[in-house]
């Protein structure tokens, strides 16, 4: 479903990414995990078009898009959740979620029933506005909004940041459901301990912009293993 191959990414002329190599089978939930400040967000921003390679390759569902911004990323069947969700705090919780309509062009089938059955509360506050929802909430109106479109690929970076333990593991929860349920393929950025060893089949670790290290389910499941590699 992803590829990266020997990607380097830099802010002006500055590297941050060195030699990354990716590979995310269809239906797979991989994670990324590192300490704050080595590129966790900068190589999201490169799986989505938001920041041009420097060099390497990327692939999305067997088509080449390296060269391919956001927008076109988006119509192919990516959807984005960033750090910080950026919802559209003057526009309701439905009005958010249209939004997320453009996503996969080549898939006429919305989400709607199934992102309300994901995240009731959504259901329940669909006429509020999205600026007077909790951190959590936003978070939930943020993925319920990448998957109105039934993406191939849901990309995420840190959804548990700024949410509270309890939504946390209810997001963990709802991921793995839309995983197995509409089959849609994860990748996800993240330092919490629960959402890395409960969510992720497979996990890579970077370190100063580069891969230096892949954790399968066997390692994932030793606390000692995944803590060398997160801020706790």
């Amino acid at each position: 479903m992803l590829n990266l191959t020997d990607v380097h990414v830099s802010y002006g002329t500055t590297p941050i990414l060195h030699d990354i190599d990716i590979t995310v089978d269809s239906e797979e939930i991989v994670g990324i995990m590192g300490k704050n400040g080595v590129g966790k967000t900068t190589l999201i921003k490169a799986v989505m078009g938001l920041l041009e390679v420097d060099t390497g390759t990327i692939t999305f569902d067997g088509d080449d898009v390296t060269s391919t911004g956001a927008d076109v990323r988006a119509r192919r069947g990516m959807g984005y959740i960033p750090q910080g969700r950026d919802v559209f705090p003057e526009l309701t919780v439905e009005e958010n979620l249209r939004m997320g309509e453009t996503i996969h062009a080549a898939d006429n089938s919305l989400q709607y029933e199934a992102v309300y059955d994901y995240f009731p509360i959504l259901t329940e506050r669909r006429t509020q506005t999205a600026g007077t929802l909790s951190g959590g909430q936003q978070q939930l109106l943020a993925i319920g909004r990448a998957l109105i479109g039934n993406p191939k690929l849901l990309v995420l970076d840190e959804p548990s940041e700024g949410v509270q333990p309890s939504i946390v593991q209810d997001i963990t929860r709802d991921l793995q459901r839309v995983n197995e349920e509409l089959e849609t393929t994860i990748i996800f950025v993240e330092q919490n301990l629960h959402v890395v060893q409960h969510l992720a089949e497979r996990c890579y670790a970077i370190d100063k912009g580069m891969i230096v290290d892949e954790l399968g389910s066997d390692r994932l499941d030793s606390r000692e293993a995944v803590t060398e590699y997160l801020a706790v």
